[in-house]
């Protein structure tokens, strides 16, 4: 096939004001997250409600329920300030790569964190959101590197350096006793689960991806040739009018 540039114009994928809408979009879920968790914390102080009502207890019954309730509920306003920056920037990254499966990959970091913390955890009440923040990190740096293009790669760094020394939390030498570490060992093997299960379907990386097709390229070769030298339709019934008389010729 012969080598042709063909210049026309494309609507890039990363148009300006489609990137900028949607960066602003990204951080609404996150932000209303965050903000229910204020909602929940100012009732639980206002009504002075126990801390451990609908809290994580592994392997007992009364703690069944937080697996699913215990990210919504913090000890403290301290507790829940320091939890809420990392859980606004990584949630705006999983909404911002995967905006059509970011609520399928919160959901399942989410109830996974809580699943394997209800089996491993120690004897205790768990609450927090750290568990489900550690799963996002740990999904946006492992998809970034298992997607390989630039800009997860990129999200992936970030994410990194902001919070890279969450690691040492994963471990039980590195934390204070009443900070759990299984909660955050879960969240972090739930991210890799989750980075198996949504691996490919960010549409950021569709985006970047694009098909070829070398049939279409060459009819596009073909429809620009003609182009250059159009012949008229009885022009080519004439030259093959006279190919034929030539032929008869010949046989003649």
């Amino acid at each position: 096939m012969r080598n042709v540039i063909v210049l026309q114009h494309i609507q890039s994928p990363y148009n300006m004001d489609n990137h900028l809408k949607r960066l602003k979009l990204s951080v609404v879920p996150p932000l209303l997250l965050i903000f229910t968790m204020t909602a929940i914390e100012f009732l639980k102080q206002t009504l002075s409600l126990d801390s451990t009502v609908l809290a994580l207890h592994p392997r007992q019954t009364d703690g069944i329920a937080g697996i699913v309730t215990h990210v919504m509920l913090h000890s403290s306003w301290r507790h829940l300030a320091v939890n809420s920056l990392p859980l606004l920037c990584l949630g705006w990254c999983i909404f911002y790569f995967y905006k059509d499966w970011a609520y399928a990959i919160l959901g399942t970091t989410w109830v996974l964190t809580g699943i394997l913390t209800f089996i491993i955890g120690r004897d205790a009440w768990h609450l927090g959101a750290s568990g489900l923040i550690y799963g996002l990190f740990s999904f946006t740096f492992f998809s970034g590197v298992v997607n390989g293009t630039k800009p997860m790669i990129g999200a992936s760094l970030l994410a990194v350096f902001l919070y890279g020394g969450m690691v040492w939390g994963i471990t039980p030498y590195f934390v204070k006793g009443d900070v759990s570490w299984e909660g955050h060992l879960s969240g972090f093997i739930s991210g890799m689960v989750a980075t198996l299960l949504f691996h490919g379907k960010s549409s950021f990386a569709k985006e970047a991806k694009p098909q070829y097709d070398d049939a279409a390229d060459e009819a596009l070769y073909e429809e620009w040739v003609a182009s250059l030298n159009p012949r008229p339709a009885d022009a080519d019934k004439k030259g093959e009018n006279d190919s034929k008389e030539d032929a008869e010729a010949k046989e003649s």
